[in-house]
């Protein structure tokens, strides 16, 4: 007989239990950081070993984030029919294989085996952030929400510091600085030797790294993480939720994933491309690696700022409508400012550092979408969580425009795809969050 998954109400969940909870929410978020962020330091180095364009090099980002489109939607149906923990497991599996395609793909060097590992890598993340973003969200008082979220973000994000730097120690040399500006030079045998050398170096490192996320898979299994119930509605939500039958009939949560979408593809692009920005000012490889780091750790000041503020100084709303604001204004000084300053043993333009500056308004802007989207849904919160999560395909699409017209104009005016995002930003945070029905009121 098959046995049916016990759940609980989050209400009746211990402090303790709430606790080991988010601890291990926590842990899963900083894996989601190790193996997202990644992708900044995968970008210029895979533009190199397999010589590729700005917009083929942003492939590695579409190919990742592209899968959150495909397969949210299926992963809320994993999680209904299984459940949060077993569906858990199914992602981090998933992602141990998308780790392993990495093996054949450096030793055929072949590009679109690369994709084809991060498009898996992809949908076992899709997977495990359809559960664990509404798992957060549900997880204690829905006006805490964006102040539990900003914890997980630190998680994120201090894994993002440290992969780029982890990966790089790993497959980068002091010698390679050289070695890269000889191989325009170099003849076609030589050349491609250097290069199937340089690729190579991913094998151990990604091997290594299939392994933990198949042990993590079997832990979270088996771990004390309570299967929360989703599906019982409150007495006050079922009743405005009495005449809707798709979550299509909640205009704060479409609005909402498109804000996603936005917000996600401004957060990749600060920290995706600040490494061909850099490079850009004459800044080696080896030199621009840190740059991640530094918008990843304004990241971090943000999610401290939001633990310590939200909601006792400021509401979530409110401190939602600032960090949109914040970055426009951050966005046209990309653009405009001018400037060479010494920071941080780096010479380079002022306006790398807005970029940098990003970090922090990005951080609390999805800690601030996602109790708003999310608000009353009730027995449609797993497939709401879909839709937002598809929104992340944001950080495959985005990228790509900014590569197209990095390759067509120049990297700073690039940057120009930032804008408009923001502006509907600001309209979500000001106006979307509160639309609750499609009819248009003339007064």
């Amino acid at each position: 007989m098959k046995r049916e998954i016990e759940k609980v109400d989050v209400a009746s969940l211990s402090k303790k239990n709430t606790y080991i909870s988010i601890g291990i929410i926590g842990m899963m978020f900083f894996i989601f950081g190790f193996v997202s962020w990644v992708n900044a330091i995968l970008i210029p180095y895979f533009k190199i070993s397999c010589e590729l364009t700005n917009f083929q090099s942003y492939l590695v980002a579409f190919a990742f984030y592209i899968s959150y489109f495909v397969m949210s939607i299926p992963s809320s149906i994993i999680l209904k029919k299984v459940g949060f923990k077993k569906g858990m497991m199914i992602g981090f599996w998933i992602m141990a294989l998308g780790a392993f395609i990495f093996v054949p793909a450096a030793y055929t060097r072949t590009y679109y085996i690369f994709l084809a590992g991060l498009f898996t890598l992809g949908t076992g993340l899709a997977i495990l952030q359809t559960a664990a973003n509404p798992y957060i969200t549900i997880l204690g008082p829905i006006e805490r929400a964006a102040q539990r979220i900003s914890i997980m973000g630190i998680c994120n994000k201090g894994a993002g510091i440290l992969a780029p730097l982890a990966f790089s120690a790993a497959i980068l040399r002091p010698t390679d600085d050289s070695m890269f500006a000889q191989i325009p030079l170099m003849d076609e045998v030589t050349r491609a030797a250097a290069l199937d050398e340089l690729i190579l170096r991913v094998v151990i490192p990604y091997t290594v790294v299939g392994i933990v996320l198949f042990l993590i898979g079997a832990f979270i299994r088996f771990s004390p993480l309570p299967e929360i119930d989703t599906e019982h509605e409150s007495e006050e939500v079922s009743k405005a939720n009495s005449g809707k039958h798709s979550i299509l009939q909640f205009p704060h949560l479409i609005l909402g994933a498109i804000a996603i979408f936005l917000h996600v593809g401004t957060q990749v692009i600060a920290i995706d491309t600040i490494i061909g920005y850099a490079s850009s000012m004459n800044m080696n490889l080896l030199e621009a690696k840190v740059f991640p780091s530094y918008t990843l750790t304004s990241a971090i000041i943000g999610y401290i700022a939001g633990i310590l503020l939200i909601p006792k100084v400021i509401t979530q709303k409110k401190m939602l409508k600032l960090c949109t604001i914040l970055g426009l204004c951050f966005t046209l000084l990309i653009l405009f400012a001018h400037g060479h300053v010494g920071w941080l043993n780096h010479d380079a333009d002022i306006s790398i550092w807005f970029i940098v500056c990003l970090g922090a308004p990005n951080a609390l802007v999805w800690a601030g979408i996602w109790p708003l989207a999310l608000d009353g849904l009730g027995r449609y919160t797993k497939e709401g969580s879909a839709l937002l999560i598809m929104g992340l395909c944001g950080n495959a699409i985005l990228p790509l425009i900014y590569g197209a017209l990095a390759d067509h104009f120049d990297v700073r005016s690039a940057y120009w795809v930032l804008f408009p995002c923001y502006l509907y930003l600001v309209f979500y945070a000001f106006k979307g969050h509160s639309i609750k029905n499609w009819k248009l009121r003339i007064s």
